[in-house]
């Protein structure tokens, strides 16, 4: 763990930007508090790595496995055209994936999602949880 890791230290500069779904077996799974895409999530691996080549063959499993549920309860829930996985790590040096449903005809249809829109969709809390429980029913 950094102190500067917001992942690790779980402040205000994580829940200003996502709000927990669920704790999987090796991470956390957040629904982005940005609804651009309806249910962009993040899965945050749970101890500080910055590579998926840190984690041991049993970690990158788990961890596989918790992306693989996190998506399909994602899909279950919004019916999505196409799931978007992404890994950037620049800013944010903690391993962690942005897991995007996107639509056909829909926002950046074809093309990566943008990371930081400058018009972000922001909901109610009564929408936000919501969302979430919709998700935790399908994990």
């Amino acid at each position: 763990m950094t102190d500067s890791c917001f992942y690790c230290e779980k402040d205000s500069r994580l829940t200003n930007l996502m709000m927990p779904i669920a704790d999987l077996s090796t991470s956390t799974f957040y629904l982005n508090k940005d609804q651009t895409h309806i249910g962009r999530s993040i899965l945050a691996f749970n101890d500080h790595k910055r590579e998926l080549f840190e984690l041991s063959s049993i970690e990158r499993e788990r961890f596989m496995e918790d992306v693989a549920n996190a998506a399909k309860a994602l899909q279950n829930t919004f019916h999505s055209s196409k799931l978007n996985y992404a890994i950037y790590g620049d800013l944010v040096s903690h391993l962690h994936f942005h897991i995007v449903p996107k639509y056909e005809n829909g926002e950046e249809w074809g093309g990566a999602f943008v990371n930081a829109p400058q018009k972000k969709k922001r909901l109610s809390e009564a929408e936000y949880e919501q969302r979430i429980q919709a998700i935790q029913n399908q994990l």
